[in-house]
């Protein structure tokens, strides 16, 4: 019996150190996720909320009240957040004016988002990426633009996880640039996203992922009384609705539906935040927002870009589009008292981590194709490589088709490879990794003819 207790015990062991997982983590980026503070992000919720309303309709010229002071306010902190930066991060107001619309707008106002560029220093990295919260705030009636609404968590956890990002990475340097934007309008109709989503169209930006950070700051829902700051969710889209009928077909014949763009951000948030923050599941919702609501990210992806919500798992309804009062012994409003900081930490290092990440990596390599001239039960792609960024290797990943994230890595410094698993029976893809170990987002192979 002794004996038979030793065997299990050692294929006990064996079995644990194969299923041992080793984790690196990028220095630079560990230690500016150190440097996020739940202080910082609870003294800047204190400080918005001072303003009253930030309702997009309320004043824009006192210079104490309304979302006028409120933007002026995040400007100065982005101003602040300069001097450190060695003239990379370069602040602004967005400004611009709206008609009434028959709908939420009933007068002509001046809309503006406050937005800080961290410059990438690599002058042929074109690449962007954007971080968003929104500003703004309302109550039960959206046309009220008088009566307190302090929106502590919606969004204002968004609103200054946004802020101490800049705090932060402006002290660093990256190849590819940052935007920090915190937008105006969502609550009247994501007016402030679709206005920087057709920016990005005019101009022409490289943008490749929008991080959306909407209520993200508390940690308990009503109804069901759940309490867990331990799970973030990220939603995203599957099959992009602005794709034509073409590629839907190519999408349908090849078993895509679950790797456009914004699916594939959500996987690497997944990986990459659950690297670096300890104690937080990423959990990723199959679905572009929550049913009756909309976000920030939609207006970028019905632009064609890659976009997602990154935001609480357990919201709370009692704490949101209320009037603050006290009801048959319930209390309703947004306020601070309600949020938990050392959540909304967490999830602030989670977006830092992807952010930096990704800006720190070289670009996607360019032009995967995928051999199908014949039949078989191995593998073979060939890649070109990506257009910036010094590439120690290349990643090809790996997963069964039924699998909702990434099983396999297989490291390389070729620009092709032929593995042993049937094409038929997994999906790959393939990251551009820096000398520090940065991945890019994957790159989704074409099919092709040519053998490589």
């Amino acid at each position: 019996m002794k004996r038979i207790l030793c065997c299990l015990a050692l294929v006990s062991c064996l079995h644990h150190a194969h299923a041992q997982k080793i984790i690196n983590r990028d220095p630079q980026i560990e230690q500016m996720t150190g440097q996020i503070s739940s202080d910082s992000l609870k003294a800047y919720i204190d400080k918005l909320v001072t303003f009253g309303t930030r309702s997009t309709i309320s004043t824009t010229t006192d210079p104490k009240k309304g979302i006028g002071a409120a933007r002026a306010w995040i400007f100065s902190k982005f101003q602040e957040f300069a001097k450190q930066s060695n003239g990379r991060l370069t602040p602004v107001i967005d400004t611009w004016t709206l008609q009434p619309d028959g709908k939420r707008i009933d007068k002509t106002i001046e809309m503006a988002n406050v937005m800080a560029t961290l410059k990438g220093t690599d002058p042929n990295d074109d690449r962007v990426f954007i971080v968003t919260g929104h500003l703004d705030s309302r109550v039960t009636n959206v046309m009220n633009r008088e009566s307190e609404a302090p929106g502590a968590n919606d969004d204002g956890s968004g609103t200054v996880a946004v802020m101490e990002l800049a705090r932060v990475m402006s002290k660093s340097s990256f190849p590819a640039t940052i935007i920090f934007v915190t937008v105006s309008g969502e609550e009247q109709g994501l007016l402030g996203a679709a206005h920087l989503a057709e920016r990005a169209v005019n101009e022409k930006w490289n943008l490749e992922a929008v991080l959306n950070n909407d209520i993200m700051g508390s940690n308990n829902s009503n109804e069901t009384n759940i309490i867990d700051n331990t799970r973030l969710r990220i939603f995203s889209e599957g099959v992009p609705a602005f794709e034509t009928d073409k590629k839907i077909g190519a999408i349908r014949q090849f078993g895509f539906e679950n790797d456009g763009k914004s699916r594939q951000i959500a996987r690497y948030v997944k990986e990459t935040g659950e690297r670096y923050v300890d104690n937080l599941e990423v959990v990723m919702i199959y679905r572009n927002d929550r049913f009756l609501r909309g976000g920030d990210h939609t207006p970028f992806i019905n632009q064609g870009f890659g976009a997602v919500r990154l935001s609480e798992m357990n919201e709370n309804f009692l704490h949101q589009h209320q009037d603050v009062r006290i009801e048959n012994g319930i209390e309703y409003g947004d306020l601070p008292k309600f949020m938990d900081f050392e959540y909304l930490r967490k999830n602030t290092c989670v977006n830092l981590a992807s952010l930096a990440n990704l800006a720190k990596a070289p670009a996607m390599p360019q032009d995967l194709t995928m051999d199908v001239s014949g039949l078989g039960n191995s593998t073979s792609m060939r890649w070109k490589a990506p257009k910036s960024g010094k590439v120690k290797g290349y990643y090809v990943m790996m997963r069964e088709t039924a699998m909702p994230y990434w099983q396999k890595k297989f490291f390389t410094t070729d620009l092709k490879i032929t593995l042993p698993y049937s094409k038929d029976n997994y999906f790959f893809a393939v990251q551009a990794v820096s000398e520090d170990g940065n991945e890019s987002l994957p790159t989704m192979p074409k099919v092709g003819l040519r053998n490589p």
